[in-house]
């Protein structure tokens, strides 16, 4: 009782200390995090949070990154960071890797770590409940800021791991990137230090390079310790005050030095294109100080920043629903370039013989917003909808995940971002924001935009009819929208409701409890079926799923081509008599999204909202079976916008690779659609899909509506009878068609020649029919954790062949049951057969049995880790329980997936190796670059 006294002192306090602020003060530090420094210089920030409970989320912030580096050191920032995996005092090679993963923690999720021009970051997240664990945690980030062993034999074999992810790096967007940032970054460091490095460097450098990086910049005083998570913050503080003081502070530093980009006053110009590239954009970067967020002041001129960057983005989406419209997206805001330069950018994607009609567009809607400004509607609106978002937040303070918070501290330690806490940020915006006048916001138009600093970037497709506009083009183009005759923004408001009185109310013809699900079952008059799972995870959140047999299946061979596109374009269409422009003015300030999907057997609504906007949600539900407005502007747009996405999205070799994959999985079947083509765009008819539209939602008796969340149940009974109960019924019975799409059987090997780069991409598949059961299914997913355990090891550990490595197994049920064991990984050509090898060698040796404990232990204590978030989340629930509806399988709780996990043996993954996985019937499809993939076949015909 004291605490929450003294935290409501505290909150009365805040609020009424904001009707007399200064806004000189600086911005203060949420009282709920302690912040400290060592004398050595290292900076720590710890804080309990039990969101995950019996979890930790650790964080080093390493301040350097690859803009320090010298000449022969170009990339060793980013080869550091893979060596603090290869290597310490206390973890000798990959035990430190091997050690946590036998803990659950998965490499990649909760093991990690990234590297940019200013920084570089160690991820760590692990078991809190037992203390000997959380200890080892906090030794292995000791030893990455202060005992790397960069053994020789490692650096040696880490070298391949890296040189893999810089060619996984390699194609057209890499090819492009590195003749415009000369541009972008022009008399500056960043222009030439990307943080992947040079190929040259990373294949020759000699380990004293490395070793002087270490030495250099690896010190305390440019470090942060973060932790965050369900611990004891004073026994925390006591042990990192008693093992990190240890570390030495270097007497001999190098100066810390932040580099600038330098004014210009010239435009600087870049249009460069390559034969790859999926899409074209159209930038213009305005380069401006960087905006410092100390003071209180700052925090106000920041919201101020927000509301622009929310109301242009706005515009711009208007823009990109017209009927002709001269983007497919675009997105504009202020920001940071980079860590001492800030900017304000204009990013489109367009089609290529567009790049100056954007650019246009673009510049007069900012123009427009510089003479005429923003509406005080538009304003309004977006002060309410900031409001919405935060009050979002602040309700679920308590569940905020301790992730959140970590990575907050990371920001603020290295990038001065504010961490003063929802708290505190919902106080003052909800003072602050009422005061804030248009007329400041408007104001930033007036040097948004500016002749001096700028970059006019253009990238895209490289055709042989299309040409892009050139330097003096690009010029004139911006020189004529300055001079474009323009008008004011004209506002279109809605006012009707979104539901007008509904007829009846519908009665509740049958109710029960499922001990099983937790939940209160209903079935309405018109047949409708309700699945209510109130839950505490989150305080803020109602999730929806309803599904329906049926989908894509049901739907005539005629119309299979715009049943493709029924989902992406009702999902931006409007209702009734609004545009989906003018819904979502309506619905401004509001929590409350409802989209529709067809599987090939089933038709889905997904929601979410907030408990105080779950009526509105039910309101959209509602809309979607009788109101979705098919119109033909609307229609044109989404196709024209869709045709100029999908026109060069085969260029890109793993897009074009997976599309080739799918179809040889599916054997070419008719009504095995991938992404859309332009010639199947041409084919989708918007009287097709509205009849087919109509035709799945004709009917709600056939449809179970799941809730899982934050509401009581008797509470939100009238509103599901009011709206569920008034859906349309006819009664029907229906279930999904197998439409007859097989793989192919027996070994299939096929070589996909695609791209100019030395890429490859091998993909091993087992798949057939099968009998279902759910414990073959929980072996088959236990199977692909442990292959992409083994193979991680053998393949990029061992072998330094990949950066990366996964394996998945399934069982499905539904249109028939099929099993699928998938392996793939990225990699040189030249390595193909070898790694290739090396998968069915490992292969063989799990299906005689040779399988060590250590990993199956890691297989089992992943997944429960794993299961005890998963079993506090509203989507688990939802998962669950939707799979159990749609697909006629058992339901399992979390207790029983547990029991589950525990049954998992040597001999059940040996099992199911030898039931599922015959090498003999095989899919293997490689992707070859164009060169490589000639001579291969050449070498193969002799």
């Amino acid at each position: 009782m004291r605490k929450i006294a003294i935290l409501l002192l505290l909150l009365t306090f805040t609020s009424l200390s904001f009707a007399q602020t200064n806004f000189n003060q600086p911005i203060p530090n949420d009282p709920q995090v302690k912040i400290g420094k060592l004398k050595n210089g290292l900076t720590y920030y710890i804080r309990k949070n039990s969101k995950p409970e019996k979890k930790v989320e650790m964080r080093l912030a390493v301040n350097i990154g690859s803009i320090l580096e010298r000449d022969d050191q170009q990339g060793l920032a980013h080869f550091l960071e893979h060596m603090a995996f290869n290597g310490t005092e206390h973890f000798p090679k990959n035990e430190l890797v091997s050690f946590l993963q036998s803990t659950g923690v998965r490499f990649g999720a909760d093991l990690n770590a990234y590297t940019s021009f200013d920084e570089t970051v160690y991820i760590l997240s692990v078991p809190s409940e037992k203390k000997e664990i959380l200890e080892k945690g906090l030794l292995v980030m000791k030893d990455w800021a202060s005992a790397l062993t960069l053994d020789p034999q490692e650096v040696q074999k880490e070298r391949g791991v890296v040189l893999e992810e810089l060619r996984l790096g390699r194609g057209a967007n890499q090819r492009m990137r590195d003749k415009y940032f000369p541009k972008l970054f022009q008399g500056s460091q960043y222009a030439n230090r990307l943080p992947i490095g040079k190929k040259d460097v990373l294949e020759n450098f000699d380990i004293k390079s490395l070793r002087d990086f270490y030495e250099d910049w690896y010190r305390p005083d440019l470090m942060a310790l973060v932790v965050v998570g369900d611990i004891d913050v004073n026994e925390i503080e006591n042990k990192i005050k008693t093992e990190f003081s240890t570390i030495e502070a270097k007497r001999a530093k190098k100066t810390r030095t932040f580099f600038d980009v330098p004014d210009h006053k010239e435009t600087l110009i870049a249009v460069e294109t390559d034969k790859e590239a999926g899409f074209t954009s159209s930038q213009l970067i305005f380069k401006r100080p960087i905006e410092v967020q100390k003071t209180l002041a700052d925090l106000k001129k920041n919201l101020v920043r927000q509301l622009f960057n929310s109301m242009i983005n706005a515009r711009f989406d208007e823009i990109r629903q017209s009927a002709n419209p001269p983007f497919v997206f675009a997105f504009a805001g202020f920001g940071s370039l980079i860590r001492t330069k800030g900017s304000y950018s204009l990013f489109s994607q367009n089609d290529p013989k567009n790049a100056e009609a954007a650019i246009t567009a673009m510049l007069l809607e900012n123009r427009r917003v510089k003479e005429f400004g923003f509406t005080p509607a538009e304003f309004e609106r977006q002060k309410e909808s900031s409001l919405a978002s935060l009050e979002n937040r602040f309700k679920e303070r308590n569940k905020t995940e301790s992730y959140n918070f970590a990575d907050n501290y990371v920001s603020n330690y290295l990038a001065n971002t504010p961490a003063s806490g929802i708290e505190f940020e919902y106080e003052f915006n909800k003072k602050v924001l009422p005061t804030i006048k248009l007329e400041e916001v408007n104001a930033l138009a007036k040097d948004a935009i500016s002749d001096e600093n700028r970059v006019i970037i253009v990238t895209g497709t490289e055709k042989v009819d299309v040409k892009y506009p050139n330097t003096n083009e690009l010029l004139a183009t911006i020189k004529k929208a300055d001079s474009l005759p323009i008008t004011p923004y004209v506002e279109t408001l809605a006012t009707e409701p979104l539901v007008k009185e509904l007829p009846t109310t519908a009665k509740i013809t049958a109710e029960n409890v499922d001990a099983k699900f937790g939940s209160t079952n209903l079935t309405l008059s018109n047949g409708v079926k309700i699945i209510l799972k109130p839950t505490n995870f989150k305080e803020d959140e109602i999730l929806m799923q309803a599904v329906s047999p049926g989908g894509v299946s049901l739907v005539d061979d005629k119309q299979a081509v715009s049943a493709n596109s029924v989902s992406p374009f009702v999902n931006q269409a409007g209702v009734k008599n609004l545009s989906n422009i003018e819904l979502k003015k309506v619905l401004a300030g509001k929590k409350a999204t409802v989209t529709i999907g067809f599987g090939e057997t089933l038709d889905v609504l997904n929601g979410n909202s907030t408990p105080k906007d779950f009526e509105t949600m039910l309101q959209l539900i509602y809309l979607k079976f009788g109101a979705v407005r098919f119109d033909k502007t609307e229609f044109d747009s989404f196709i024209a916008r869709e045709k100029v996405s999908a026109a060069n999205l085969f260029n890109i070799p793993q897009l074009y690779f997976s599309n080739e994959v799918q179809k040889i999985l599916n054997q070419n079947h008719p009504r095995a659609f991938g992404l859309p083509t332009i010639e199947q765009l041409d084919q989708v008819k918007l009287e097709e899909i509205e009849a087919i539209y109509k035709n799945r939602f004709a009917d709600a008796s056939d449809f179970t509506f799941i809730f899982v969340g934050n509401f009581e149940t008797e509470k939100i009974k009238p509103l599901l009878t009011k709206y569920l109960g008034n859906l349309p019924s006819i009664k029907r019975v229906e279930t999904g068609k197998d439409l007859g799409i097989r793989p192919p059987g027996g070994k299939i090997e096929k070589i996909i020649s695609k791209g100019v780069d030395q890429q490859s991409v091998v993909q091993i598949i087992f798949t057939g029919e099968t009998t279902f059961n759910s414990e073959d299914g929980r072996n088959l997913s236990s199977l692909g954790e442990l292959l992409t355990v083994k193979l991680v090891e053998i393949l990029r550990e061992e072998k330094s062949g990949v950066y990366g490595v996964n394996a998945f197994g399934s069982l499905a049920k539904i249109p028939y049951p099929k099993y699928t064991v998938t392996i793939s990984f990225p990699c040189g050509p030249e390595n193909v057969d070898s790694l290739t090898k090396a998968v069915f060698d490992e292969i063989a040796k799990i299906q005689n049995g040779q399988i060590e404990d250590k990993d199956v232990a890691k297989v089992k204590e992943a997944r429960f880790v794993k299961l005890k978030e998963d079993a506090k989340s509203n989507n688990f629930w939802l998962g669950g329980i939707s799979r159990t509806i749609a697909q006629n399988v058992d339901f399992y709780t979390p207790e029983e997936v547990e029991a589950r996990i525990k049954l998992i043996t040597k001999e059940s993954l040996q099992n199911t190796a030898k039931k599922y996985i015959d090498t003999n019937k095989r899919i293997q499809i490689v992707l070859m670059p164009e060169q490589k993939a000639m001579q291969k076949s050449a070498t193969s015909s002799k």
